[in-house]
């Protein structure tokens, strides 16, 4: 075997077990370098299976390029580096391990050429993100984390149980295009969309990633949602009602986001919505629909680090991220503000960034399929990520009032690593000709005509004119943002109370039946053999000798009919 025919993943999986076991500057080593060396590896994947092995009697293929994948396991591979780059100095040893597991299990997927292979990998980035969630240290990123492990637990197994019933009618276990037709296929389908952060669990992700580290949300952000999408695409490309799956991601994220005051709850609801325009391209499912939602996979990845990468250096400095406690950092936090600034620039679609080049090839495709309802949703969502995450995030985070906070500027590797990404964000967007010929259908789109320039800066300019105009009613509270899973944490909490009480009551009446049965077993028995009972009593002698006789009579019966 030679190196190329390593699974890039499997360079990040062991780049993480050294990280657990070194120190200091070798940890560090380890860090910038095994990503580039995994960036090295994903480009020598030639098209179609180069690796496969026997597993408990299937044959597994563990590296299967094509162009999504590798544009994927490119966007992976970039996103270790600059977020290795960004927390090597503040991360502690286990979070960082198990972001590097966590990002190598993703690579892993996106090159699986089977389900089993793919099901191996998706487990193990649940257990490793599982961990980067609990490195957060605290009370609430325990609890956080252990409902964050039922949620994907139970897709795991719904996912499972799908790959299950898919052999069986089958015989196939090859990670291959199919249509939500039967069981099977739609028990894969919500397997996946469950990771995707679809209705009606979308919830979990503000729920969860929130409570990591400053660090650590800067690589969950990456790697769950975008797998599941490079999985949709995989095995669910054109499949109608991720449409309306996708549609209500986009606008259920920009709701809750608005409503927000946690600015990193802010960016977390801005990744449902985010995945939601992702997750309407695929079920599109043109040529031009499929390429768009890879393209905007790659640069939502880039631009939504680099938010997080933002408001973590603002937590990181001053141990608070409410916008009701913030405002005003510009002042001593120049290069954070600008780099958020250049990030929500992005997210936003603005012309001359990596979003607008990616983002109107899915409006595009809606457009060319005769789509219209789905193609005004989708600009009023574009609308909407202005107002929460364009102009909300910024605004109230570094500008507003004055907090009266003087916190310093990033550290070096911070803003070397927010430095990278925003440079990023603005060579997608001027040139993007480098990521359109990665993506898996040839294209000759041009996000820059005249129509669409001016259609977008009308937007994005009563949007913004909108949100100042509405600036007092944009202020936000102290208050809690109630979402869906209050449906099923409050009521699983009374049917959980409700079983307990049933099973209380049972126990104690089977344990009352128990011990009546028993007391009376007990007086009879203490009835035969008591003290001056029947069995207790001395018998005599005739009695005693004629029951040794009838026992070995009848032992010399059975023995002879033996």
């Amino acid at each position: 075997m030679t190196i190329d025919m390593v699974p890039p993943g499997l360079i990040m999986i062991v780049a993480a077990l050294l990280i657990a076991l070194t120190r200091g500057t070798v940890r560090t080593a380890i860090v910038l370098a095994a990503p580039l060396l995994t960036l090295w590896a994903v480009f020598q994947v030639p098209d179609g299976v180069s690796l496969s092995a026997p597993f408990l009697g299937y044959n597994i293929e563990l590296i299967e390029g094509s162009s999504v994948r590798r544009l994927f396991a490119t966007v992976f591979s970039i996103m270790a580096f600059a977020g290795g780059l960004y927390s090597f100095r503040t991360a502690r040893g286990v979070e960082l391990a198990a972001a590097f597991a966590y990002a190598g299990g993703s690579i892993g997927v996106a090159f699986s050429g089977d389900l089993i292979s793919f099901f191996l990998f998706w487990e193990w980035m649940a257990i490793f993100s599982t961990i980067v969630i609990l490195s957060g240290g605290s009370a609430a990123a325990r609890a956080a984390a252990f409902r964050y492990a039922l949620v994907h637990f139970l897709g795991g197994v719904i996912l499972m149980v799908g790959i299950a019933a898919l052999y069986v009618q089958t015989g196939s276990v090859d990670v291959a295009a199919m249509k939500a037709t039967d069981f099977a296929s739609w028990m894969v389908l919500i397997g996946i969309l469950i990771n995707a952060a679809a209705p009606p669990l979308s919830s979990w992700l503000p729920d969860a990633y929130p409570e990591s580290s400053p660090t650590g949300m800067v690589f969950l952000s990456a790697y769950t949602t975008k797998t599941a999408v490079l999985a949709l695409i995989l095995l669910f490309p054109g499949e109608k009602v991720l449409v309306f799956v996708g549609l209500y991601m986009a606008v259920y994220g920009i709701m809750y986001a608005l409503l927000e005051n946690d600015a990193r709850r802010i960016l977390a609801y801005s990744i449902v919505n985010q995945v939601g325009f992702m997750v309407t391209g695929i079920g599109i499912g043109t040529e031009m629909a499929i390429n768009g939602a890879a393209a905007h996979a790659f640069a939502h990845i880039i631009y939504k680090a680099l938010l997080l990468m933002s408001a973590g250096v603002v937590l990181h400095r001053t141990g608070k991220s409410r916008c009701t406690d913030l405002g005003g950092l510009f002042r001593t936090m120049p290069i954070t503000a600008f780099c958020g600034i250049i990030g929500a620039l992005a997210i936003s679609g603005v012309p001359l960034t990596s979003g607008f080049t990616t983002k109107t090839m899915i409006s595009e495709a809606a457009a060319l399929e005769h789509l219209p309802v789905v193609w005004f949703i989708l600009a009023a969502a574009s609308a909407g990520v202005f107002l929460h995450a364009g102009i909300k995030f910024p605004w109230f985070v570094f500008f507003q009032k004055d907090s009266g906070m003087r916190p310093k500027d990033a550290p070096w590797n911070m803003g070397l690593a927010m430095a990278l990404l925003s440079a990023l964000c603005i060579l997608l967007g001027v040139y993007p000709e480098p990521l359109y010929a990665m993506l898996p259908y040839p294209t000759d789109f041009h996000a820059y005509k005249g129509y669409k320039l001016v259609f977008y800066l009308q937007l994005l300019l009563f949007s913004g004119l909108a949100f100042f105009l509405l600036l007092p009613l944009m202020r936000r509270t102290r208050t809690v943002c109630l979402d869906t899973d209050w449906i099923y944490r409050k009521g699983g909490k009374a049917v959980g109370g409700a079983l307990t009480r049933v099973i209380s009551s049972g126990y104690q009446g089977a344990s009352a039946a128990v011990q009546g049965f028993l007391g009376k077993g007990q007086a009879t028995i203490s009835g035969l053999v008591g003290h001056e009972r029947r069995l207790g009593s001395s018998w005599a002698i005739g009695t005693s000798v004629l029951w040794v006789l009838v026992l070995l009579v009848g032992y010399a019966v059975i023995y002879t009919l033996r």
